[in-house]
């Protein structure tokens, strides 16, 4: 059986990419997946999005006897590399059937085109950077993925360890309740509670009706709060506000809110819907003709959610301050009758936050892998 690799270059050739899921899936094996919005495919992988001013990608595509197979995308961040003073390049979009010859010629192309841009290292999962959807699920393969997390079948693990990727981080998420009687310990409450008055720590909703300077204060929270983190790559301001722009209609105003000292924004949090309840009832993945009234009619019935994205800015860092984010979180969730949140991703060795979850009896829920390897693979 012949097995050629072709790049996916004019839109068909993109479509075809963006596609291949629905080719390789079934609803038989493959219960836990929930396809995503086709469209939100096609803009993480559109070269006119912020992102790409300082990027460039490629897109190949698997396919044995004339059947498309597998995908693979491979992405320079030029960003990243200035940053981190290093010759990193990326791989994302990663889809196979389970077969290795499949999987080693994907990774080879993928090596190739990076090598040929003078870099050294190919690391991923990213889709297609460490700010938006990353990492191989390696652990939690049964449950369903919560809103802008990725699943992947159990095989693929493996399959990439085989193809010379070793694991660099891990990331991981803990499912924090708010129903069924659970509760924060009395112990926690009042650490959050004495915390909050002595940092003199006041939280507010975002003023939706303000969103520029709003999004401008967020913007300047996130590249501060997360400039330490392994893997961090600062957002521009034109990217973090096209991100901002997709996720607003999705927002409920008391799960998006603001910490502040004195008037001056310190952190924030936002919690998004998990709106892969609604996904899952659009299995064509388009949101034309009903699936956008689907995602938009069912917001106010979501009860279970994500906590996407939470930053401290470093000087107002400490053991106590992430209690104060989850009291907060979960007084707001209870009063709005929410079921759960999961707390996605946190770096496996970021303790500030873990410990704490640990601490009120929570175990980790799923598990993510990023991986390594080296782009002379290919000869």
């Amino acid at each position: 059986m012949s097995l050629e690799i072709i790049s996916a270059e004019s839109k068909r050739d993109i479509n075809r990419f963006v596609d291949l899921p629905w080719q390789i899936y079934t609803k038989k094996d493959h219960a836990q997946w929930i396809p995503p919005l086709r469209l939100t495919v096609l803009d993480a992988l559109d070269r006119k999005k912020p992102f790409y001013r300082d990027a460039e990608r490629a897109l190949f595509i698997a396919v044995r006897d004339g059947k498309d197979v597998g995908r693979i995308a491979a992405i320079e961040n030029r960003t990243h590399n200035r940053v981190h003073g290093d010759k990193v390049g990326f791989w994302g979009f990663f889809e196979s059937v389970d077969d290795q010859e499949v999987v080693n010629a994907l990774f080879d192309a993928a090596a190739r085109w990076l090598a040929g841009r003078g870099l050294d290292t190919m690391r991923g999962p990213v889709m297609p950077s460490t700010n938006y959807d990353c990492g191989l699920l390696v652990d939690g393969f049964e449950h369903e993925p919560t809103f802008m997390t990725p699943w992947n079948p159990r095989s693929y693990p493996a399959m990439i360890e085989r193809a010379g990727q070793a694991k660099v981080k891990d990331l991981v998420a803990y499912v924090i309740p708010m129903a069924d009687g659970f509760e924060l310990p009395p112990t926690f409450k009042a650490l959050a509670e004495r915390a909050q008055s002595k940092a003199e720590i006041t939280f507010r909703d975002l003023d939706l009706s303000n969103w520029g300077e709003e999004l401008e204060r967020c913007w300047d929270v996130y590249n501060s709060a997360w400039e330490e983190n392994w893997g961090f790559v600062p957002m521009t301001k034109d990217e973090f506000v096209v991100m901002a722009k997709d996720l607003k209609p999705l927002m409920i105003t008391q799960f998006v809110f603001m910490a502040e000292v004195k008037g001056v924004p310190v952190g924030f949090m936002f919690i998004v819907p998990d709106f892969n309840k609604i996904l899952k009832n659009i299995p064509n993945g388009k949101l034309f003709p009903t699936g956008a009234f689907k995602l938009l009619l069912g917001k106010s019935k979501l009860r279970d959610g994500r906590i996407m994205a939470f930053g401290i800015k470093k000087e107002f860092r400490s053991r106590s301050i992430f209690p104060v984010f989850a009291y907060e979180a979960f007084r707001r969730g209870r009063a709005y009758g929410a079921t759960s949140a999961e707390a996605s991703w946190i770096l496996e060795d970021n303790e500030l936050l873990l410990a704490p979850l640990r601490g009120i009896g929570l175990k980790e829920h799923r598990r993510w892998r990023l991986y390594d390897g080296t782009t002379s693979r290919s000869g």
